[in-house]
């Protein structure tokens, strides 16, 4: 019996995740007004980042970005970047405003987001290009910091992935990358990434800022997803767009809330 409802969880995990997947794409469609620009968990601290007024609403959501890339010991003013799952861009953009870097660029499997960034954002150094996160298409040692934030979970082969950032980044290049495991794969992570050829500069658990970024920001997610959502979806997307999006409450929030995934960050460095 424990068996079978184990079975029965891991396919009912995985159709959730397939139709999250499925509301994502959907989102460039429903979408017109580009009120949903990111789509990570989000971070929070005791600290007050100062943002431009029209970056308010997102806070949390640039929080993690701005932590993930003041946590490395490189200056992005001037660099040449590359940003691999940039969902619907808004972390490229926050990046190419706040930061000065001469470059960056997001790599993205989802046709739609491409074509939303690319259409939405209209900054000198910031563009968007389709393409696999397993074969980038760029050529070898041609950016100075490859960041990938909450994407790599989803993709069908983490060492190729891996092994693909590693090529692209110039000698001595920084790769600035977090997401989320199950509590019992950490070690085999860190492995898989040593095993790459990566040097790990610095590492932290984050979860418990994922959390409260959720507690503080959950309303704001579940009042996007009904605005957005027609409502002859909601029926078949309601739930798997909460998980999607880390509503408290849901498996995705519990998940974080009692240890059983741990939300990491890493500085790697190409050897």
């Amino acid at each position: 019996m424990n068996k079978i409802k184990k079975i029965s969880k891991g396919l009912s995990k995985r159709f959730l995740t397939k139709v999250g997947n499925i509301w994502y794409s959907y989102l460039s469609k429903l979408d017109k007004d580009a009120k949903a620009t990111f789509l990570n968990y989000g971070y929070a601290d005791n600290k007050k980042l100062k943002l431009k007024k029209e970056d308010e609403i997102n806070r949390y959501c640039i929080q993690l970005y701005n932590h993930v890339v003041t946590f490395a010991p490189i200056k992005l003013k001037g660099k040449d970047i590359l940003e691999v799952g940039p969902g619907r861009g808004g972390g490229a953009s926050y990046i190419a405003k706040y930061f000065s870097p001469n470059s960056i660029k997001g790599v993205d499997l989802c046709k739609k987001a491409i074509r939303f960034s690319n259409k939405h954002y209209s900054l000198k150094n910031l563009s968007f290009f389709h393409g696999s996160a397993l074969k980038l298409p760029f050529k070898d040692n041609n950016f100075d910091v490859v960041i990938n934030i909450e994407s790599s979970h989803a993709y069908t082969n983490t060492d190729k992935f891996f092994l693909e950032v590693y090529r692209v980044l110039k000698p001595k290049g920084y790769f600035l990358f977090a997401d989320f495991r199950n509590k019992l794969l950490i070690n085999h992570l860190k492995e898989r990434l040593n095993n790459t050829g990566f040097k790990i500069i610095k590492q932290e658990i984050i979860t418990k800022n994922i959390v409260k970024a959720l507690d503080l920001d959950s309303q704001r997610r579940l009042n996007l997803i009904n605005t957005l959502m027609p409502n002859f979806l909601q029926k078949f997307l309601h739930k798997p767009a909460m998980e999607f999006a880390g509503v408290k409450g849901t498996g995705t929030y519990k998940s974080f809330a009692t240890g059983r995934r741990e939300y990491l960050n890493f500085v790697l460095q190409k050897k």
